[in-house]
C-alpha cells in the first residue's frame, strides 16, 4: 500500500509499504477518509520539533471500517469512524480515571502519525490502511449528517480546543473566556467555538495574525489584533477562563496577567523548548489554577461529537 513517510526533515515521499494486517481479535482495519493537518505536523515536518524517523504522518482521521476482529462487538465494515489518535484500552486505571494520553497498556505517547517516539510504532493516517488495536475502545460512530472532513480534527485538536474551556465553563456557566492564539493556531480557534457552543457569554480571542483574528471574529469573538507587540496589549476585564495557544513566552504572560484571581489557564503546549519560563510569583499571589498537558483524546471525543454542528472544515484544514 502507500504511505507518506517522513524520513528526516522535509523529506516527505509517498513509498510503497507493506499494509497492516489484523494481529489480535480486537484490532480493525481503517481505511482514511480525511486526514487533517495537527498544529504539530509544521513543525514535526522541517526538524523543529525533532522526532525518530523513519515513520508514516497523520494522525487526525476519519475513516472507513475495511475489516474487524473475531472480538469486536460495536463496529461493522464499512461503519464511518472517528479514530483518536493515542491510543488508550479505556479498561486501565488510568484509562477509567479519564486520564487516556498515560494509558498503562502502552508505552507512554503512543500516537498514531508520530512514529516510534512512544516506543510503539501504530503508522499513521496517511496511508491507504491502519490498523487500530482495542477497536471496539477505540472508534467511534461518525454522526450521521456529518462529513468526514468536517470531523477530521475531533481526534486531537478539536478534543484540545474542547478540553481547555468545557471544565471552566461546567463550573461557572456562562462565564466570558480568553484565548490567546498562536503557534497552537487552529487548537485556539477550536476553543473559541468551543467556547461559543458551550454558551460563554463573552468570547475574546487575542493574537497578532490576520487571517486566524478574521476567523475568530467570523465564530463570533471580539478580537484583539496585538501587532506583534505582546507586552503592551491591555484588555478592560480580567477573565475567569483563559486559554493560552500561543506557545511563547509572551502569549504565556499575557494570559497569566489576564486571569482573574483564582481563575484558570488551560496550556495546550508545552512551548518550543525544554524550558520555559512561568511567572510564579504572579501566580502565586492570584492562586492561578493552571493546566499543561497533553489532550486525553479518547476521553473527550464522545463530548466532541455532540453537537458538532460547531466543527468547521475552515478550521480542519489550515
Amino acid at each position: 500500500m502507500r504511505a507518506l513517510m517522513l524520513r528526516g526533515p522535509m523529506q516527505l515521499q509517498w513509498e510503497e509499504v507493506e499494509a497492516p494486517r489484523i494481529t489480535d481479535s480486537r484490532d480493525a482495519l481503517v481505511r482514511p477518509l480525511a486526514v487533517a493537518r495537527c498544529d504539530l505536523d509544521p513543525a514535526i515536518a522541517p526538524g523543529i520539533f525533532p522526532m525518530p524517523t523513519p515513520f508514516v504522518m497523520g494522525h487526525e482521521m476519519v475513516g472507513e471500517v475495511v475489516e474487524v476482529g473475531d472480538a469486536i462487538t460495536s463496529i461493522a465494515p464499512g461503519d464511518r469512524v472517528i479514530v483518536p489518535f493515542q491510543l488508550s484500552c479505556m479498561d486501565c486505571e488510568q484509562c477509567h480515571r479519564g486520564h487516556t494520553n498515560a494509558c498503562q497498556k502502552v508505552p507512554p505517547g503512543t500516537a498514531f502519525g508520530l512514529g516510534p517516539h512512544g516506543g510503539l510504532d501504530l503508522g499513521g493516517a496517511l496511508a491507504d490502511l491502519v490498523r487500530v488495536p482495542w477497536a471496539d475502545a477505540m472508534l467511534i460512530p461518525l454522526p450521521q449528517g456529518v462529513e468526514p472532513v468536517a470531523a477530521a480534527g475531533i481526534p486531537d485538536n478539536v478534543s484540545d480546543g474542547y478540553r481547555s474551556v468545557a471544565a471552566g465553563l461546567e463550573e461557572r456557566p456562562g462565564a466570558p473566556v480568553l484565548v490567546v492564539g498562536g503557534l497552537a493556531p487552529s487548537v485556539g480557534l477550536y476553543a473559541v467555538m468551543a467556547a461559543r457552543a458551550l454558551g460563554s457569554s463573552r468570547v475574546v480571542y487575542v493574537d497578532d495574525d490576520p487571517a486566524r483574528l478574521e476567523i475568530a471574529a467570523t465564530l463570533g469573538a471580539e478580537i484583539v489584533d496585538v501587532h506583534d507587540r505582546w507586552g503592551e496589549v491591555k484588555l478592560d476585564s480580567k477573565f475567569p477562563i483563559v486559554v493560552e495557544a500561543n506557545v511563547l513566552d509572551a502569549g504565556r504572560n499575557l494570559a497569566f496577567r489576564y486571569v482573574e484571581p483564582y481563575g484558570r489557564v488551560t496550556s495546550v503546549s508545552g512551548g518550543i523548548g525544554s524550558h520555559s519560563s512561568l511567572p510564579l510569583q504572579l501566580m502565586y499571589l492570584k492562586g492561578v489554577r493552571y493546566e499543561v498537558g497533553r489532550v486525553h483524546a479518547c476521553a473527550q471525543r464522545r463530548c466532541c461529537t455532540l453537537g458538532s454542528g460547531w466543527t468547521g472544515v475552515e478550521l480542519v484544514v489550515m
